[in-house]
């Protein structure tokens, strides 16, 4: 229980302050015991959603983050909690309200805290243009996952070998991307179209900006080692990871608005999840869940393409997020027992082969 508090703590302690933070601010906006109660139990159904819907960005987080160094991992704890929670839970928001209704960052917020239902409504709108973005986003980290041909680990091995044998057909994800960028175009409105086009190639530019600097930062350490020098890494990683996790957040602050068009009860709400969502990617490293389990980074991956084919969907149909939420809980939770069967069955051929071995 102590070990597994030491990667809580800090999420614990944020979550305490961030409710005590909802009661302070239902108090003062509504008078009543009822209201605050009320705001606050709409906080922490929030972050319990962002909790259980973020268990696949978790464990892909983890994947990055086992092979960067402490000091980095704790970078990504600290200052990347401030990018995730100020910056996507609170910034991105208003950034958007603010260029669709071509207005400044204060009349923005005075537009969240006065007239909620207006907010909501331009928040709302841009969402064509973020489900391009954050789908082509997510949908590049899933299939770069697999078409890998260094891979010697399948799960679903009849179609992870298939990609797999893709991967020395140079750009052959963005080929599959961009046809269905093109076919789900094909099912909106011209203006809708173009704005889902333009922006789901920005997702896929974006995707390839960061590989591309993070391979260069890696060969600059890679250098470094070789004239023997000590390097941190990390950096590339570290862009990477925070540039994902906004991916993941674009359908959870747009689905927040189902419950409350409050900003800032969406956004205490979203940040304790965020927190949280830190906390286990830690400690899925340091306890070195993906290595023990090892299809557990697949069914992650697998919700990944999942998720950002369901965002690219919504700008076309509407997906409730429950669906969402269950079809990456589902796969992850499958990949799981799979694993655990794997594990078992491992085990006892070891048992069994150590039994059959001749005695000296």
């Amino acid at each position: 229980m102590a070990t597994l508090l030491r990667f809580y703590t800090l999420s614990i302690i944020f979550t305490v302050v961030c409710l005590g933070l909802a009661v302070w601010y239902g108090w003062a906006s509504t008078g009543t015991v009822s209201g605050t109660l009320a705001l606050l139990w709409i906080v922490i159904v929030l972050s319990v959603l962002e909790v259980s819907l973020s268990f696949d960005n978790a464990v892909v987080n983890a994947s990055v983050l086992k092979d960067m160094d402490e000091v980095w991992q704790r970078r990504f704890l600290t200052w990347g909690i401030a990018f995730a929670v100020f910056g996507m839970r609170i910034v991105f928001p208003l950034a958007i309200v603010a260029i669709a209704a071509g207005i400044g960052p204060m009349q923005a917020i005075d537009l969240s805290l006065n007239d909620p239902e207006e907010y909501e409504r331009l928040v709302s709108s841009a969402h064509v243009s973020i489900a391009g973005f954050g789908g082509a986003f997510l949908a590049m980290v899933g299939l770069k996952f697999f078409f890998d041909g260094e891979k010697d680990i399948h799960w679903i091995s009849a179609v992870e070998k298939f990609l797999a044998r893709f991967s020395a057909l140079p750009a052959a994800e963005i080929a599959i991307l961009l046809l269905v960028l093109w076919g789900i175009a094909g099912l909106l409105t011209p203006d809708d179209a173009l704005t889902f086009l333009t922006a789901g190639i920005l997702g896929l530019v974006t995707f390839i900006a960061v590989e591309g600097v993070s391979t260069l930062l890696e060969l600059k350490e890679e250098a470094a080692r070789a004239r023997g020098a000590i390097v941190r890494s990390g950096l590339g990683g570290f862009l990477y990871l925070n540039i994902l996790d906004a991916s993941f957040s674009f359908d959870g602050v747009i689905g927040a608005f189902a419950l409350s068009n409050n900003m800032v009860v969406i956004a205490l709400g979203l940040s304790i999840g965020a927190m949280f969502v830190r906390s286990m990617t830690i400690h899925l490293v340091k306890k070195g869940t993906l290595a023990e389990y090892r299809f557990l980074e697949h069914g992650a991956f697998w919700a990944i393409i999942a998720l950002g084919a369901i965002m690219l969907l919504s700008a076309k149909f509407h997906i409730p997020e429950t669906i969402t939420g269950l079809i990456g809980a589902t796969l992850i939770g499958i990949s799981l027992w799979w694993s655990v069967r794997h594990n078992r069955a491992e085990a006892r051929n070891t048992g069994a082969a150590l039994r059959e071995a001749p005695a000296e």
